[in-house]
């Protein structure tokens, strides 16, 4: 995963559902992919074996958006919020 950072968006969501980021990372991690259809859920597989960027969507338990975007070369893992992008 690279080294693992978050917006201020992604943290301030994180401690008003009173989570942590390991809960989320682990999800992301084991192929958990969350909210996502089908068609993205096949992008990141093919993602995976191709080493291409990966993209995972959870819920909160507040109701927030967080997204967590893995790069390309693994580099760097980003928990965010999607109007963060």
């Amino acid at each position: 995963m690279g080294q693992i950072v978050a917006t201020p968006g992604a943290l301030a969501a994180l401690k008003k559902a009173g989570q942590q980021p390991d809960e989320f990372l682990t999800r992301h991690v084991n192929r958990e992919w969350g909210d996502l259809d089908e068609e993205d859920r096949k992008e990141n597989d093919y993602s995976l074996e191709r080493g291409f960027r990966l993209l995972s969507a959870y819920r909160t338990h507040a109701g927030d958006k967080l997204w967590i975007i893995t790069e390309s070369d693994r580099s760097v893992t980003t928990l965010l919020l999607p109007e963060e992008y």
